[in-house]
């Protein structure tokens, strides 16, 4: 019996099992949603703060911040990142 991913890596079995894209998404927005977190900390917001500087609901920031939640509008991003008192910066890379 011939295993199908021996000898791939795990990036080849995500692509192959259809779930790449998905993966690939929630670790972006992991990472983004730990950003977020770490300079509220760093700065001493709250997530009411936060939301105020953000002109949004606390609701849409607890959105953002779920990392579960990939469904992220660069609008929202771009006020996370005003309301820090930072910039986004995108990088698309050749596999």
């Amino acid at each position: 019996m011939k295993k199908k991913h021996i000898g791939s890596n795990f990036d080849e079995f995500l692509k192959d099992e259809s779930l790449l894209e998905h993966s690939t998404a929630v670790a972006v927005k992991r990472v983004i949603a730990w950003q977020i977190e770490r300079e509220m900390a760093k700065q001493n917001l709250t997530k009411t703060s936060m939301a105020k500087r953000m002109h949004t609901s606390r609701a849409a920031l607890n959105r953002l911040l779920d990392e579960s939640d990939t469904s992220l509008t660069l609008i929202t991003l771009a006020s996370a990142a005003t309301a820090l008192g930072k910039i986004i910066k995108f990088e698309l890379k050749a596999t």
